[in-house]
């Protein structure tokens, strides 16, 4: 077997993946992981970290991305405070939508050049780090955005990348992902990269008091999605296996009084923590077709894909259980399940308690809900069996097997 670059091969019924940092055997004695992750500063008060960090990275100047929610909130005030603080200039950019654009990074890749950046903060959720990203992308590297959807295109090492999140649920201030509309294909570009793992993450949990309760309950579910993915993903290791569990052990403990009470530090500290051990865990070991499936909802449809995985979730837990039932029996676990006289929980009861999660903190069941039509199925389905995340669900999955749970979450 090989192993590289972010690139290894895995064997799996008869499945080969050339491209992920998964364990590997060599010979018959060794098993070899990959596991990167950014630097991580956490806790209450951190964002005044923020100035330091970027001086720290050698800019001079950063393109600052966020929306006007925040700019609204005042934690931009807060930021670039810290920023000016410490002798760095900067430039804002909040024209971005809540699925970020291809048409939105062009702008903000022509703001970061005709301002003469050469570092990229992104303060807000996976759309702000997103974008981020790209932009940084694109400015050491030439061509177009699409050049780059896939896997390992990127060559040109990038500018610094330091990520604030504002929102408790993508993870992508610690991932190796992006993704971006294209607004003619309608469908989300990923990208997969060594290089979009941002350089320093600062995770600070009194951020999570402006979200509302709505995105709170959305962005949780996201979390909980990508943890349970990680964990029954085929690129999972040892490493991945303690992040992924320990955040659903802390979404099952928290979530649902996170939702009510926006502002308990406790809460927000553990969900904030939820996220990133979620995040830390999918970035090495990939995702599934949840993933696979919520990206195109979310590209056809301009949905927050954190209402698409709270539908789609329990349907594809459903199907990929024949081949991963010792595995959700620990994630039922994980989630304080138990069975019969305090035994072993079910694997069935892990899917029943993400039901009951989602009907709990009162987000929509059916893709009809979200403006799903039967005619849409066939596009989504093709877009599905391209996406890089379908590569690694523990069950093999045929276009009809994804038309099929479609059609069973509408």
């Amino acid at each position: 077997m090989y192993f590289g670059y972010l690139c290894c091969s895995y064997q799996e019924r008869n499945r080969t993946l050339y491209f992920f940092p998964v364990s590997l055997s060599v010979g018959d004695t060794m098993n070899i992981s990959k596991f990167v992750i950014p630097e991580v500063i956490f806790g209450s008060g951190s964002l005044q970290h923020i100035g330091e960090s970027v001086a720290g990275s050698g800019a001079s100047k950063v393109l600052l991305v966020t929306d006007k929610g925040l700019l609204e909130a005042g934690w931009i005030d807060k930021t670039v405070s810290r920023i000016e603080g410490a002798g760095v200039d900067f430039e804002v950019f909040s024209e971005l939508s809540s699925n970020p654009k291809d048409k939105e990074v062009s702008q903000a890749l022509a703001r970061y050049q005709r301002s003469g950046c050469d570092a990229v903060v992104a303060v807000g959720g996976g759309s702000c780090a997103d974008l981020a990203k790209v932009v940084a992308m694109l400015s050491t590297n030439p061509g177009t955005l699409s050049d780059y959807e896939g896997i390992n295109k990127i060559h040109q090492p990038l500018p610094p990348i330091i990520i604030v999140p504002t929102t408790a649920g993508t993870g992508t201030e610690v991932t190796q992902f992006a993704r971006i509309v294209n607004t003619r294909r309608r469908l989300k570009m990923f990208f997969v990269s060594r290089s979009l793992i941002p350089d320093i993450a600062v995770i600070d949990p009194d951020l999570l008091t402006t979200v509302s309760p709505r995105l709170a309950a959305t962005t949780g579910i996201d979390a909980l999605a990508h943890a349970i993915e990680a964990f029954v993903s085929l690129a999972a290791t040892p490493l991945t296996d303690l992040h992924a569990l320990n955040a659903i052990k802390l979404v099952f403990a928290n979530l649902r009084q996170a939702v009510v009470d926006r502002h308990n530090p406790r809460l927000n500290s553990n969900m904030a923590l939820a996220s990133l051990n979620a995040g830390i865990a999918f970035s090495n070991a990939i995702l599934g077709a949840n993933h696979a499936m919520t990206h195109q909802v979310g590209g056809l449809m301009d949905t927050h894909y954190g209402e698409a995985n709270a539908i789609l979730l329990p349907h594809v837990m459903k199907f990929n259980l024949p081949d991963c039932r010792p595995r959700f029996q620990q994630v039922a676990r994980a989630m304080g399940e138990a069975g019969p006289d305090e035994t072993d929980p079910s694997a069935e009861q892990a899917i029943e308690a993400v039901i009951n999660l989602v009907a709990d903190i009162g987000l929509k069941q059916s893709l009809r809900d979200l403006g799903l039509s039967e005619d849409q199925l066939q596009r989504l389905t093709d877009n599905v069996m391209k996406d890089a995340c379908i590569a690694t669900n523990p069950r093999p999955a045929t276009p009809e097997d994804i038309a099929e749970l479609f059609r069973k979450a509408l």
